[in-house]
């Protein structure tokens, strides 16, 4: 089970990286732009990408077994 979770956390933190740093024009992640820019500014897009990959490494400990 852990594994499952660990693979979804990994593919959240994917969307969120790979939208980052192309700056997509999906719908979804327009919605999470436009509440992050409220804090982040013009910073969102770089915001993103770190968080993705620290919510990759996350997900990997978890699918791991490790949390």
């Amino acid at each position: 089970m852990h594994v499952l979770w660990g693979v979804l956390i990994i593919v959240a933190g994917l969307f969120l990286l790979v939208s980052g740093r192309i700056r997509s024009d999906f719908i979804i992640y327009r919605l999470i732009v436009a509440r992050s820019k409220i804090l982040w500014g013009e910073k969102v897009y770089l915001f993103h990408q770190i968080t993705g990959a620290i919510v990759i490494v996350f997900g990997l400990l978890v699918a791991l077994g490790y949390i």
